[in-house]
């Protein structure tokens, strides 16, 4: 089954909009009723997505029924069936990432059946404790019956012992962990390879983890050995993590494929974020997954960016399913977009289209390039022209160039001339120059079409150096011009952590915005720290997993805990066998609930 052509029912509610039955008449869809079904699950209006649509089951509609309520859109069918294959429609339409069904007088005449209806690969990406997705192929039989509800296929399963694995154990305090470590080796060196992968994912099993923690990442043949080296972390306050996206120039051909139809929430977020760009989705995979005989390199505009907001967003959605919560979150360039995601200030269909008018603008400017180069932002000034201008400031000594092909490459011969070290970044466009000025205004239009909201939760931005305001989230100028302005990495890093000693994640491939991160003094000192999810270059596809479970090893001896069902599915899920375009996933149990 694909799931990026199914909607799924999250959540299903029995609702009374008004006083006792034996007191009221049936009821009907009314003004009164609709912001019932919009308060049904618990949550304000203000926090469902702004794309929600309401829709009616009902025959019978009350006077001074609007087409839209509380802000929201709202649509009258005859029939709850008719409402549920609209919201079908509505969500793979593009026009809602939430659909409110309402089925009026179910079960009875005196109240309503609220069903929350996602677009099944994101309800799965969220985390959401799906009911079920909507079988829409009787719609020809019976068009106004009410659709089947399926189970998700059952969870595939994967128990390779010669795949790494995590192990976790801790202890009261040193000896208790020591204690632990000890009784856990023997277990380790005398089990029998084929059952390694079933073991628990943390020692002692049921108890509520200790201070003194260690961890370790192996296969069944050198467990015990690297369960024996492993050091033992004593924490008292683990830091808060926050999660760092990179952008243009981290890509790299086949990146995170390690990771995809191995890890459920990965795949289908993915799926859901491709999905968002219609066939050309399917082209961006298939290239993806087989660079070789990819129609489009890597490095193209048109295969970097949109693979790029895929693949930090699907990250950043797999660590929120091992229970992580982020406090804050900092995205470079077009990472900022997939920051913006998270932080609330744009859903994820409109964030897609957001990257889709950049790449469709950027590719009309002349070819151009990016430079990073080791020297501060004041030594190149007078090295810069009408054509080339500083793209980033990502560290004291740290900075990138930008502009068109031939003023860029004249301006790296003086660089190299002068004794500058001088690198060539992947990019074919010049982002972060002058020259993209003409693709800015035109992507502005598109933009102000686009619901943007005041960050939810706090977000540094590359581009004014600081927390963004509400102001700059809500500002469709803001977004287009940054693919004009500089980014100003390191002063965003300096400000985030001036606030709090916190633990920073790289949701991303290749390490970039972890090498900026090291050099950082908070982080020298051991105040912050950092750790990458992928591996600092392009490896195998078992490099990609065993590098996420150093990383989820890493959060879990700072002090945080961890979803342990979520994490284990990193070695005992797989769906390797189906067809690498459905995007086909389960996860290995159901998240704990819906956020509707």
């Amino acid at each position: 089954m694909s799931l990026t052509s199914h909607s799924a029912v999250v959540r299903r509610l029995i609702v009374s909009p008004g006083p006792a039955p034996q007191e009221q008449a049936p009821v009907v869809a009314s003004a009164a009723a609709v912001s019932a079904v919009l308060r049904a699950f618990g949550r304000s209006p203000e926090d469902l997505p702004a794309r929600t649509v309401v829709l009616i089951g009902s025959a019978s509609v009350g006077p001074g029924l609007r087409a839209e309520h509380e802000g929201f859109t709202v649509l009258t069918t005859a029939t709850p069936g008719l409402a549920l294959r609209r919201a079908h429609h509505e969500l793979h339409l593009g026009t809602a990432d939430l659909a409110l069904v309402a089925g009026f007088g179910e079960p009875d005449a005196h109240t309503i059946t609220v069903y929350a209806v996602k677009r099944a690969a994101e309800a799965v990406a969220d985390g959401d404790a799906v009911l079920g997705v909507l079988d829409m192929t009787e719609a020809a039989h019976a068009p106004e019956a009410t659709p089947t509800l399926r189970p998700l296929p059952q969870n595939p399963r994967g128990t390779d012992p010669d795949r790494h694995r995590l192990i976790l154990w801790s202890g009261r305090n040193a000896e208790d962990e020591a204690r632990v470590r000890g009784e856990l080796l023997p277990m380790l060196s005398g089990i029998h390879r084929e059952a390694y992968p079933a073991l628990p994912t943390a020692v002692p099993c049921g108890s509520l983890p200790g201070p003194v923690r260690g961890a370790a990442v192996a296969v069944s043949a050198l467990a015990a050995r690297t369960v024996h080296q492993a050091r033992a972390v004593g924490v008292s306050r683990p830091r808060p993590v926050v999660l760092l996206f990179p952008g243009q120039g981290s890509q790299h051909a086949g990146m995170a494929a390690g990771l995809y139809r191995r890890e459920p929430v990965f795949t289908a977020a993915v799926d859901a974020a491709l999905s968002h760009m219609g066939e050309e989705g399917s082209r961006v995979r298939a290239d993806w997954l087989d660079p070789k005989r990819a129609a489009i390199g890597i490095d193209d505009v048109r295969r970097a960016q949109p693979l790029l907001f895929a693949i930090d967003y699907a990250l950043g959605k797999m660590i929120l399913s091992w229970g992580v919560r982020p406090t804050a979150f900092l995205g470079h360039s077009a990472g900022e977009l997939v920051a913006a995601t998270f932080a609330g200030v744009v859903s994820l269909s409109d964030a897609v289209a957001m990257v889709q008018a950049r790449v469709r603008e950027a590719v009309k400017i002349p070819a151009g390039g990016m430079l990073a180069v080791a020297a501060g932002e004041e030594r190149l000034r007078p090295y810069l022209t009408d054509g080339v201008g500083i793209a980033a400031v990502n560290a004291n000594q740290q900075v990138m160039l930008a502009g068109s092909r031939a003023p860029l490459a004249e301006v790296a011969d003086r660089l190299r001339a002068d004794g500058l070290t001088v690198v060539t970044v992947p990019a074919t466009s010049p982002f972060h120059s002058p020259a993209m000025a003409p693709a800015s205004d035109a992507i502005e239009a598109d933009y102000r079409e686009i619901p943007l909201r005041e960050p939810k939760l706090p977000l540094y931005s590359g581009y004014t150096g600081t927390l963004m305001s509400a102001e700059a989230a809500r500002s469709p100028r803001f977004w287009a011009d940054q693919i004009t302005d500089t980014v100003y990495f390191r002063n965003a890093l300096d400000e985030l952590l001036a606030a709090d000693d916190v633990l920073l994640i790289e949701a991303g491939p290749r390490q970039t915005l972890t090498a900026f991160a090291r050099r950082h003094r908070s982080v020298r000192l051991g105040a912050g720290a950092v750790s990458p999810l992928l591996p600092a270059r392009a490896g195998t596809l078992e490099a990609d997993r065993q590098s996420v479970l150093n990383a989820a090893a890493r959060i879990w001896t700072e002090g945080h805990d961890l979803d342990l069902n979520a994490i284990a599915r990193l070695w005992t899920w797989s769906d390797e066998d189906a067809p690498a375009a459905t995007g086909s996933t389960t996860p290995h149990t159901p998240a704990k609930t819906l956020v509707a």
